[in-house]
């Protein structure tokens, strides 16, 4: 046998080596074929209307809310829990925000109307105390409750994706609605009513 590649190979075949040579150099194909077609998958959904590319981290509707247990903002404002939200007896919006999201303080005159629909129990999302106490002050962001995510490990459990998102809790915990962005005019005059009229609350 002569020098060089001394691997073993069936006579008229390639060697081992010039095989995984072969597959190595033909793998890049393989990954751009099937990033293509995942993507045109996406592109029919969405010409379908069944792609929401907001869907992608959102949490299974239906189901209840995730464990956990936040702290409060101050005395006006406590924090709350999983368990708290088990216990309800009406629906409540929680509705994830951050003093440095502009969409929250353009949304916040909205949360106002909603408040007169139902309780708004709010999470601050990676803010400080002292940011959050500002954002509700200076946007006059009604809410009934405030609790404080600073690490953003309960926003992970929920499925937010970004801030604003609200999430309609119906009584024994269970996410009945969500929407990821700000609240609108259609989803506070019209959705949200119909929602609570489901409800049946």
């Amino acid at each position: 046998m002569s020098g060089g590649d001394t691997s073993a190979r069936k006579p008229g075949g390639a060697s081992p080596a010039q095989t995984r040579r072969r597959v190595l150099a033909l793998l890049p194909f393989g990954v751009a074929a099937a990033a293509g077609g995942g993507f045109w998958a996406m592109l029919s959904r969405m010409r379908t209307g069944g792609f929401d590319p907001h869907d992608i981290h959102a949490p299974a509707l239906n189901r209840t809310v995730p464990d956990f247990a936040l702290p409060g903002l101050d005395a006006a404002h406590p924090g709350f829990s999983g368990n708290d939200l088990r216990h309800i007896d009406r629906p409540v919006l929680v509705n994830f925000f951050a003093s440095w999201c502009i969409p929250c303080v353009a949304e916040a005159p909205l949360l106002g109307r909603v408040a007169a629909l139902l309780p708004v129990w709010g999470v601050a999302y990676e803010n400080k105390p002292s940011d959050a106490a500002g954002f509700v002050s200076q946007t006059g962001a009604p809410f009934a409750r405030v609790a404080l995510d600073g690490s953003g490990r309960t926003a992970i459990d929920w499925g937010v994706s970004g801030v604003p998102e609200s999430f309609l809790v119906r009584p024994g915990g269970i996410i009945d609605w969500h929407l990821a962005g700000a609240l609108t005019e259609t989803v506070v005059s019209a959705t949200l009513p119909a929602l609570l009229s489901r409800i049946g609350r």
